[in-house]
């Protein structure tokens, strides 16, 4: 055998070498990233240990204390009042968090942090109709922002620290790092997955999963007992029909809370130029609402209640309750707190409204309750959002793997059917649900809405070439 050449053993000693650097820079980055995250998920995790704690006092208080109801708007105006004076840049919420990581500039205000936690727990302690999950990711937002200023984060490394933050939070207030992490690579792009943070996002879900479990929180359990009655697993072919069935009425009410609510705020911002005045209207409206229906059942967060009665989500997995229209009725409640600026999230709300919807169609369909609230739990949300991958992980890991199958049908027929609308109007638009959908690249939503209103007065389609909207839109 002859000796290998000189030549090819310098070769083989480069390779090597590169092969060596490329893995130690690898590891050098990634201890970089450990040594900024795991403080920064920590404390996202820490507050929101402390956010989830207050609001579930805040809720005893409120059932403990009917009258809270009537200090509504009087607790709106604060609201407001305090956002005018002190917290304007704070005042884009989510939409501020999505917009930085696409075009790095000011930052996220840390202010945003104690003002959305306060003004949240304010906002259930006095009944309005909101969730958390707006509060969570405007939380890690805000904290990974100050963290990334205080490393010295480039605008490259600014975007990945953002989504940590995002992932951290969204992890740790619901209990799904997993679906944590794949919330913040999907939620700013429709069509697309940035993977660019997919370790950063990973490790922050999970530390700030940890760090509030730390803190003694616990998360509400939710079981479907279908195939543990049933026996071993089997794919259903007639059970998969009705679950697309249902996927897509899933879909059409995730973009009706969609509309609604950007429409409703437009109006109120039309009607009522001064912002501190609109939860005052809003409240007044909750109020006038509760005493025409004669229940309280639909204010707050809708998980729990001390009244067995009350529609709660919970309630709806149950086969003994029949509940044909608490969703809409929620979507009527959430709609207008949240479109008179009261502040909160919209993803518990969607929860309740996809569990009760899931319970309506079970019955109208023949099929398992608790599994069809399940799929509405995750699967209106996945409309909304425009995040099915995110929602498809968020089922698995709340409901089990063996549903799988189910609640990715659920979520990606959910998502196909919600249109070119979301709860998150500075989504761009990646790639088009459809052919026959023609955006200019890289459009935010709330530019797209303004687009295909134009093209629909002209009555014509719009061209296909790289065009770009200006972002004028009241929404």
């Amino acid at each position: 055998m002859s000796e290998p050449s000189p030549l090819s053993t310098r070769i083989n000693a480069s390779g090597l070498r590169r092969f060596a650097r490329a893995r130690l820079g690898h590891l050098a980055t990634s201890l970089k990233w450990a040594l900024i995250l795991t403080p920064t998920a920590a404390a996202i995790g820490s507050l929101c240990a402390l956010f989830l704690w207050a609001l579930d006092q805040a809720t005893r208080a409120r059932f403990a204390h009917p009258w809270l109801l009537f200090g509504l708007p009087v607790a709106g105006l604060a609201v407001g009042l305090v956002y005018h004076w002190v917290g304007k840049p704070a005042e884009g919420g989510n939409n501020l968090i999505v917009d930085q990581i696409h075009e790095p500039g000011g930052g996220v205000p840390l202010r945003m942090a104690p003002l959305i936690l306060v003004s949240t727990v304010v906002t259930h302690l006095f009944g309005g109709s909101a969730g958390r999950e707006g509060t969570a990711v405007q939380l890690g937002g805000s904290l990974a922002s100050a963290f990334g200023k205080l490393f010295r984060l480039d605008a490259d490394e600014t975007r990945v620290i953002l989504m940590a933050g995002i992932a951290a939070g969204f992890g740790a207030v619901f209990g799904t790092p997993v679906a944590g992490a794949v919330f913040a690579l999907e939620v700013l792009t429709i069509g697309q997955v940035r993977y660019e943070a997919l370790i950063p996002c990973l490790v922050a879900a999970l530390v700030g999963d940890w760090t509030c479990h730390a803190w003694g929180i616990e998360h509400t359990a939710y079981a479907i007992h279908y195939h543990a009655a049933s026996g071993a697993f089997r794919l259903d072919p007639m059970l998969l029909t009705k679950v697309a069935l249902a996927g897509i009425a899933f879909g059409l009410v995730g973009l009706l809370f969609s509309e609604a609510q950007h429409r409703l705020s437009a109006q109120f911002k039309r009607l009522v130029p001064y912002g501190p005045l609109r939860p005052v209207i809003g409240g007044v409206a909750l109020i006038a609402l509760v005493f025409a229906l004669g229940t309280r059942e639909y204010l707050g967060l809708g998980v729990w209640s001390p009244n067995p009665a009350d529609a709660t989500i919970v309630s709806f997995f149950s086969p003994d309750r029949v509940d044909h229209w608490s969703w809409l009725l929620k979507i009527g409640f959430t709609v207008i707190t949240l479109s008179a600026g009261f502040k909160g999230g919209e993803v518990t709300p969607l929860f309740f409204i996809g569990a009760a919807l899931g319970n309506a169609l079970s019955w109208l369909l023949g099929a398992p309750t608790d599994l069809f609230a399940a799929l509405g739990f995750v699967a209106v949300f996945a409309g909304a959002a425009n995040t099915p991958l995110a929602c498809t992980i968020m089922g698995v890991e709340l409901f089990g793997g063996e549903h799988t199958a189910y609640i990715a049908v659920a979520c990606f027929t959910a998502y196909l059917c919600s249109g070119h609308s979301g709860i998150y109007l500075s989504q761009r638009l990646g790639v088009a649900k459809t052919d026959r959908d023609q955006f200019p690249p890289d459009i935010a939503l709330r530019q797209a809405r303004q687009w295909r209103g134009a093209t629909s007065a002209r009555g014509t389609e719009p061209p296909s070439g790289p065009s770009r909207v200006p972002d004028n839109s009241k929404f």
